[in-house]
């Protein structure tokens, strides 16, 4: 039979049954929930009608002064019951009735919630990191994270203090206001308590007691080492540099005579620099020749070889006298290979007679 109270229909499933678990009462909530009409289901047993995982109608039975109850259906869906003890006119037990709801959106509402729970725990306990959470007057709400001790301070130390009198005018203090004001802000870099923090404002929704979230991450350690890692590549180019110098070094032999000695692989990158480095020294000592030694080059591929014409070029762009010494046979059919021009171009096979000639015409 319905159940009604105050002349409108009851918002849940209505569902009793005797100490048999034989159906007494099933109303068009329970037809509605479970799908099974009113004139079907009475006086047929409860576990046949509404089968869950295990003998737990038994359980509500025996139970029935024990509060609500959350029973899983075969389908999937979590049903809470109320249930409440049914007595005869002598007192007697004869039965339970059971008031029920689909809750199975709200049971996994709260097992998200407590996964995230999880989650947010693990994040706080084990990373450098404090969240924090502020009224609209920039009151402490919340402070959690393993970063507060860093900073000397423990979980919940501020809650209730307000920021500003904590902070004052301070970096701190100035990225509280802006964010309380609504202002989108980078990550940004604060320096309290001798560490150095990136800090994060979070959107807070709309109708919230919450103003204002920050996430603050403690990288002192990291930003050390980026430091030390910084110092170390500049250290490395400046050895890098040094040692390309002394590797092509060019040498003033002579009053207005240039002289570089090549030793070493050569490749189209190191010849960009040589030449570079090369015709630097000429417009700068205003020399008048410049001596390309290859004697220390065992072997160079068509596109060096190239290269190295074109270098002894700019040095007679620039005023100057380009030479080349101590090419070995290889070099020299690969020159010849290219098909390169050599006329006007002084070629001596040591750098005695290269240095004899440039001598002579200074």
């Amino acid at each position: 039979m319905e159940r009604r109270s105050g002349g409108h229909s009851v918002p849940f499933a209505v569902v009793g049954f005797d100490l048999e678990l034989r159906v007494t009462d099933w109303n068009d909530g329970a037809e509605r929930l479970l799908g099974v009409a009113q004139a079907d289901a009475l006086g047929r047993e409860v576990g046949e009608l509404v089968p869950v995982h295990g003998g737990e109608w038994r359980a509500v039975l025996e139970d029935s002064d024990g509060g609500p109850r959350r029973l899983t259906l075969a389908d999937g869906r979590v049903i809470e019951w109320s249930p409440a003890t049914v007595r005869d006119e002598a007192g007697g037990r004869v039965g339970v009735v059971c008031y029920g709801s689909d809750v199975t959106q709200r049971v996994a509402a709260e097992k998200q919630g407590r996964i995230e729970q999880v989650a947010l725990r693990a994040f706080l306990s084990h990373l450098p990191t404090v969240v924090s959470v502020f009224d609209r007057d920039g009151v402490y709400m919340l402070l959690e994270g393993k970063g507060l001790e860093a900073a000397g301070a423990s979980p919940g130390q501020f809650v209730g203090h307000n920021a500003f009198t904590l902070y004052g005018d301070s970096e701190t203090g100035q990225f509280i206001r802006r964010g309380l004001a609504g202002e989108a802000m980078p990550m940004t870099v604060l320096h309290e308590y001798g560490k150095i923090w990136e800090n994060w404002n979070i959107p807070v929704p709309e109708g919230t007691d919450a103003g204002l979230v920050t996430i603050t991450l403690e990288v002192t350690a990291a930003r050390q080492r980026e430091r030390e890692l910084l110092e170390k590549i500049e250290l490395i180019e400046r050895q890098q540099g040094l040692i390309r110098e002394l590797s092509t070094p060019i040498i003033e032999v002579w009053e207005g005579v240039l002289a570089l000695p090549i030793i070493g692989l050569v490749d189209s990158v190191r010849t960009a620099e040589i030449m570079d480095s090369l015709l630097q020294h000429v417009g700068r000592m205003r020399a008048r020749h410049a001596i390309l030694d290859m004697t220390g080059i065992e072997v160079v591929d068509t596109s060096t070889a190239n290269h190295l014409i074109s270098m002894i070029r700019a040095v007679r762009l620039l005023g100057a006298e380009g030479v080349i010494t101590g090419i070995n046979p290889g070099i020299a059919q690969t020159i010849v290979t290219l098909g390169v021009d050599l006329r006007g171009i002084s070629v001596f096979a040591t750098l005695r007679e290269a240095l004899k000639h440039c001598i002579g015409k200074v």
